[in-house]
C-alpha cells in the first residue's frame, strides 16, 4: 500500500510526534506507516484522514500487487 502521509504532514508543518499524539498512536507507528512497513487499520486510516480533513483515498492507495 502506497501512502502520501509524509506529504500531508509537510503541508501542515506537522511532525510525526504531533500527528501521533493527535490520533493516539506512537511516533514509531507513524514512521512505520510512512515507510510502508505497516498497513494501518481502517479505524486508524480514518483518524489520519480526518486529521488532515481529506478522504482516506487521497492518502492511502493500493498498489498493483495489493
Amino acid at each position: 500500500m502506497k501512502n502520501s502521509l509524509k506529504v500531508e504532514r509537510a503541508k501542515k508543518d506537522m511532525t510525526q510526534q504531533e500527528l501521533a499524539k493527535q490520533i493516539g498512536v506512537s511516533r514509531q507507528t507513524i514512521n512505520s506507516i510512512e515507510a510502508g512497513k505497516y498497513v494501518p487499520s481502517t479505524v486508524l486510516a480514518l483518524k489520519i484522514a480526518r486529521c488532515f480533513d481529506v478522504a482516506v483515498e487521497s492518502i492511502f492507495e493500493l498498489e498493483e500487487n495489493d
